[in-house]
């Protein structure tokens, strides 16, 4: 007896999102993640890794000892990221913060135009989580790289109009930043969209949980979100999401405390990876378009997990 699936009746589709000077694209799902038996992965999920525009200092010793021979000037960082195999590229402005004040806002800029010069990959940038500076600098940063598709936030409640004022007339695209709640996460993207931005060019960022630090609240967050856009059809709610997975899961306890630590949780790489690894997966499952990740092996597998469920669907599984 073959067993037939049952199928879902949507009536939306995520917006399409293009990226980068390749014209990158994201989104374009009409069925729940994964959903092969429903409808085709027109754009896949996309995984990149994260970079600082300061050497960082609190960074875990797995991490230390992929990227410390590079991260002091991030531009070889994020060469050395391509070469492994990052799809985009995530920078944090962590210098631009008045409490670092290591870089102006035109330094900052000037950081990520040399990047954008010297990889072919989509950028995404995040400011140092000031919000009497970020949106400054992304005004900067937005005007200093203009021949470019970035990905630039967060924009929030209390920031959109100064953050997405100066994006309108450009080609970038915006992050709208919720903090773990469907209501306000279609909120900030009306009001973003009432500034004048295109709806298809917002991205959300529901705020990442990770493994054992509220994954299980992203996660049902993101479902809603999912449900609402594509079986209600809400408008503001189709938007693709990004994950800043490496940050969240490299700070938790279980990942920084090292083997000396922690003698009977094991290797402490294995560790890190694992809680990177975890969180990513479940996210993919749940609807991120863009996953951002620290470690290279995690990169590796994440990706090796992608072509495994993007082939069911090809082999119609």
């Amino acid at each position: 007896m073959i067993e037939e699936r049952l199928k879902n009746t949507y009536t939306g589709k995520i917006k399409e999102i293009t990226l980068g000077k390749n014209h990158l694209k994201i989104g374009g799902e009409d069925h729940l993640p994964f959903y092969y038996w429903e409808g085709s992965i027109e754009f896949k999920p996309l995984f990149g890794l994260e970079i600082l525009d300061i050497q960082p200092d609190d960074w875990a010793e797995p991490l230390q000892n992929v990227f410390s021979d590079v991260w002091s000037d991030p531009v070889k960082w994020a060469r050395k990221c391509v070469e492994i195999g990052a799809e985009f590229i995530l920078i944090w402005l962590i210098g631009t913060h008045p409490d670092s004040q290591k870089y102006t806002s035109q330094e900052a800029a000037g950081i990520v135009k040399e990047i954008s010069q010297n990889i072919d990959v989509p950028i995404v940038v995040y400011g140092s989580g000031s919000k009497e500076k970020d949106h400054e600098v992304l005004r900067w940063v937005a005007n200093e790289v203009s021949g470019e598709r970035l990905l630039l936030g967060p924009a929030d409640e209390e920031t959109y109009k100064l953050v997405v004022a100066p994006l309108v007339p450009t080609n970038h695209n915006v992050i709208s930043f919720s903090p773990v709640d469907v209501n306000i996460a279609k909120q900030v993207n009306i009001l973003i969209s009432q500034m004048g931005m295109p709806v298809e060019r917002i991205v959300m960022d529901p705020t990442t949980g990770a493994l054992g630090y509220g994954l299980e609240y992203t996660y049902s967050i993101m479902e809603r979100l999912r449900l609402a856009g594509l079986m209600q059809n809400d408008e503001m709610t189709l938007m693709p999401i990004i994950c800043t997975v490496g940050r969240e899961s490299w700070k938790t306890k279980e990942a920084k405390a090292t083997a000396i630590e922690e003698p009977e949780w094991g290797d402490q790489e294995k560790r890190g990876i694992a809680w990177e690894v975890i969180t990513a997966t479940t996210l993919m499952l749940a609807g991120a378009n863009l996953l951002a990740l620290r470690h290279p092996k995690s990169l590796e597998l994440l990706k090796s997990t992608r072509e495994k469920l993007v082939s069911r669907e090809r082999k119609g599984e």
